[in-house]
């Protein structure tokens, strides 16, 4: 064996798996707890949040379900069933609350740096599509969480909102539109380098780029050998932890399946990739100033929900419209073509084989969007706004998202469009899978896993929690006064936009 690749042994309390928003926030919140523990960050990147973290690979939106329609279905008797949006609507509010107390820290600098306020805005047209936003305005308007949601039929109004999409449209074409301003661009990419960099200055804590996790073991003792080679110099490691975290977006399901963890049979993954129209025009980017969303197409996934999105990217105004769906064998977007064929197993090929037979509408989508030219996607983009001419806009590759599958009792297998936190029984290893809304959920989402994998030492843990969220252990969605001192106060500090007096 050569020097370059000598093994060395290390032992951490904690391995992190992935240097994205999960394993950033986290991170964070096991430094809080308990500053004394060693914790370490493997990235088979050269860079932090490169993957669907960064803000060109995702939607960005800080989902929030004040705009996403595919977060409140119509039901078969008419009705518009809200509980989702409300669920995620509440835990943004525990994000934008733990972000808050981070500023409040010191721990992130400059809010500006990962949000700011911009509307967030559903928009739709046709008699069908109009009847149905109307429901669910007068639905929604009246939750606490939802309170200052504005809606019109006018279009001379909706122009003032958002000029770009209204222009050139038919006169006598129904229209209507919802309107939050307490709506917000979170750059995840941004917010996960911030909270790095505060990370690797503590001393129990290191971060390994280019460090690819090969392959990971449950020793006799319930510990996890994990075996990790260094992508620049070659260099073999064995790292010993007593708790794993697997969050390495499309590439956590082979990591899932490595573990042997009886929790972690049966789960399998469809690859979706995604590309967006961003606008190449200053003077067309100008117009716009809001997050539209509209309706997606019928069997289509809810990451390809199209929107017209006004983004802060580096700081500099941005406009994307998409994202357009695609097929690709790759689990991430600087993956292998190889990841999905190689993650089939005998244990999950019936719930892979039965969840495509239930989904094949979706898959004829996939191929429709794989196979759209140019004129096509620029075809769609005049929908959300009539005068858009193709020299304004270029194709950007975005992220790849692979969504869960999950073993089924009636259908074998169910395709899932939301995220599945996987954990032994032990509470030692744990792996995120899915996708949206994923990071604008990411705080709520680690916080239940570190009450799932660490039960016994939750109880001494509480004041900690309270400390990094006031409202820890309480309900934002049923309580409205704490809802709005919550919202009031994260938004002084993160210097957001906030609902007129008389709302709050």
């Amino acid at each position: 064996m050569t020097k370059s690749n000598k093994n060395t042994i290390q032992e951490k309390d904690a391995v992190l798996i992935g240097a994205g928003i999960m394993s950033a926030t986290l991170g964070i919140m096991l430094n809080q707890i308990r500053p004394d523990a060693s914790i370490e960050v493997f990235e088979r990147l050269d860079e932090v949040a490169a993957e669907s973290s960064d803000a060109w690979n995702n939607a960005g939106t800080g989902h929030s379900a004040l705009c996403e329609l595919n977060y409140t279905p119509q039901l078969a008797d008419g009705s518009i069933e809200i509980k989702k949006a409300i669920s995620i609507a509440e835990q943004f509010e525990v994000s934008k609350e733990f972000w808050a107390q981070l500023v409040d820290k010191g721990v992130l600098k400059n809010p500006a740096q990962f949000i700011r306020s911009v509307p967030h805005m559903s928009f739709v047209w046709g008699d069908t599509n109009v009847s149905y936003l109307r429901k669910r305005y007068e639905t929604m308007k009246d939750h606490h969480l939802f309170k200052g949601m504005g809606y019109s039929e006018d279009p001379q109004l909706i122009k003032e909102w958002i000029p770009l999409i209204m222009e050139g449209r038919k006169a006598d074409q129904p229209v209507a539109a919802t309107k939050m301003d307490i709506g917000t661009d979170v750059n995840f990419g941004a917010l996960t380098r911030c909270l790095f960099e505060y990370l690797k200055k503590q001393a129990n804590f290191k971060l390994r780029l280019a460090h690819e996790v090969r392959d990971l073991e449950r020793l006799p003792d319930g510990r996890w050998k994990i075996e990790v080679r260094n992508s620049t110099t070659k260099r073999k490691r064995t790292v010993i932890a007593k708790f794993v975290f697997i969050g390495a977006g499309g590439g956590a399901l082979p990591l899932l399946e490595k573990s042997g963890i009886k929790e972690g049979k049966g789960f399998g993954g469809f690859p979706v990739s995604g590309q967006w129209l961003r606008c190449t025009n200053p003077e067309v980017i100008a117009k716009h100033e809001a997050k539209v969303y509209g309706k997606a197409a019928v069997g289509s996934p809810p990451m390809s929900v199209p929107h017209l999105d006004t983004r802060i990217i580096d700081g500099k105004k941005a406009l994307l419209f998409g994202p357009y769906a695609g097929f690709s064998t790759k689990f991430l977007k600087n993956g292998s073509w190889l990841d999905l064929p190689a993650s089939i197993k005998i244990n999950n090929i019936r719930p892979m084989l039965a969840a495509g037979l239930d989904n094949l509408k979706l898959t004829k989508y996939l191929i429709d969007q794989v196979r759209q030219s140019p004129d096509d996607r620029i075809d769609a983009l005049r929908e959300y706004v009539p005068t858009a001419r193709k020299e304004d806009w270029e194709l950007e590759v975005a992220g790849q998202r692979v969504q869960v599958i999950k073993k089924d009792p009636v259908h074998g297998g169910v395709l899932e469009f939301g995220t599945e936190v996987v954990s032994s029984a032990d509470g030692t290893i744990s792996a995120l899978l899915g996708a949206s809304p994923g990071a604008s959920t990411s705080v709520s989402i680690m916080v239940k896993l570190l009450h799932k994998c660490f039960p016994q030492q939750v109880k001494d843990w509480e004041a900690k929690f309270r400390e990094m969220i006031p409202s820890y252990g309480k309900s934002l969605a049923s309580d409205a006064k704490l809802a709005n001192e919550t919202r009031k106060k994260s938004s002084e500090v993160l210097d957001l936009h906030q609902l007129v007096e008389e709302n709050i």
